[in-house]
């Protein structure tokens, strides 16, 4: 029988009535003769009333004691949706990251999958249940609870799809898979039927927020399946897969982000040695001047590092915006480089065979999104 792991995010499961209707959509695929695995993140806003409650009690709480409490959210959610599927006649079975085998390194809030020792799902699979999984967390060689930072539901999934040969994993959201923009920005955006891995890694750390970019690169990586779909409908989504697809247009979409901080110094030894163990999105130098790029979701931590870094001496801008046009040899299109080198003039901006991105402020982004996607999208078509 063939496997498939599903994940479902926050918007998905945002109250019981949600729950119930997603237990339905399981049950039915089992049914239809699929063993089943299902990841699951914590219902609606949980995780961020959870971190809001740590902070009342606590003005720097432990990263360890904070891995403790945010994982409630998504076992929450698991042993819900256990017993909704339970209720329609079917044998199912809940099981935290720990109990499903991913195994992590020691750092607690943005730990990294070491490895995924699936021997526990595999048995309830052959019993015949479906597997519930609570994502977004493992457990390091410590056997300490660790959690795997923002989009870790989604890497959770992909990995477990991974180890277990699946025939394809499913991340189920809001939105029927990945658009050419933001549908908030431009109400115009429609659906891309198909990318390839580089083409959703690029989107997603350009901003897109359909598919994780840690997930994305594990499925690169292994070679699964990937598929993003609305819970509701039975819309088709976006596949995402090895190869290029063929287009009559080079730019695939255009996507923006405003969460962002620019760092920069001429005296790039020590805030190096600083950001040494923070994300970094991107990094450049020309002669004395670096400046490093870094993103307030993967640094919750980053206000006071602002204030640090601003005491080493270092011009930190801390309303940062990105705005990404995927797309392929941009700089070779004449209609396409000629539009963007205009639109980005003044902007620090970096072209590579996939994408061409610019840095600006991010009270702009937005604007720019919209303008890009109607000159070189909408246009084209």
């Amino acid at each position: 029988m063939p496997t498939l792991v599903q994940k479902y995010g926050g918007s998905s499961l945002a109250d019981t009535e949600k729950l119930k209707y997603v237990a339905r959509r399981i049950v039915d695929r089992k049914r239809a003769g699929v063993d089943v695995v299902v990841v699951v993140s914590a219902m609606g806003d949980t995780t961020d009333r959870l971190l809001a409650m740590a902070r009342e009690v606590a003005k720097d709480p432990s990263r360890r004691e904070l891995d403790m409490l945010l994982t409630v959210g998504e076992r929450i959610t698991m042993a819900l949706l256990s017993m909704m599927i339970h209720e329609l006649g079917q044998e199912v079975i809940s099981l935290t990251g720990s109990q499903c085998g991913i195994l992590t390194s020691d750092s607690h809030s943005r730990a990294r999958i070491m490895e995924v020792r699936p021997f526990r799902v595999q048995d309830e699979l052959a019993k015949g249940r479906i597997v519930i999984v609570a994502g977004y967390q493992g457990t390091s060689y410590k056997r300490e609870i660790t959690t795997l930072g923002r989009g870790g539901s989604d890497l959770t999934a992909v990995a477990l799809a991974a180890a277990l040969n699946a025939e394809a994993c499913e991340i189920y959201s809001d939105v029927d898979g990945v658009l050419t923009g933001d549908p908030r920005i431009v109400p115009s955006a429609t659906q891309i039927e198909t990318l390839s891995y580089d083409e959703m890694l690029a989107l997603s750390k350009g901003g897109a927020r359909v598919l994780h970019a840690d997930a994305v690169e594990w499925a690169r990586r292994t070679g699964v399946a990937l598929y993003a779909r609305s819970t509701q409908g039975e819309g088709t989504g976006t596949m995402v897969r090895r190869d290029l697809p063929e287009r009559p247009n080079p730019v695939v979409a255009v996507t923006g982000r405003t969460d962002l901080v620019r760092v920069s110094s001429t005296n790039a030894a020590p805030i190096s040695a600083r950001l040494s163990d923070v994300p970094i999105a991107e990094q450049w130098s020309h002669g004395e001047h670096s400046q490093w790029i870094l993103c307030r979701e993967d640094t919750p931590e980053m206000d006071a590092l602002c204030e640090e870094l601003l005491g080493m001496g270092a011009s930190v801008e801390r309303e940062t915006g990105s705005v990404m046009v995927v797309g392929h040899a941009l700089s070779d299109d004449p209609q396409a480089s000629t539009v963007l080198r205009t639109a980005f003039e003044g902007y620090s901006n970096h072209a590579n065979v996939l994408s061409w991105t610019a840095w600006l402020p991010a009270a702009l982004v937005d604007d720019l999104v919209g303008q890009l996607h109607a000159q070189l999208i909408e246009h084209s078509a």
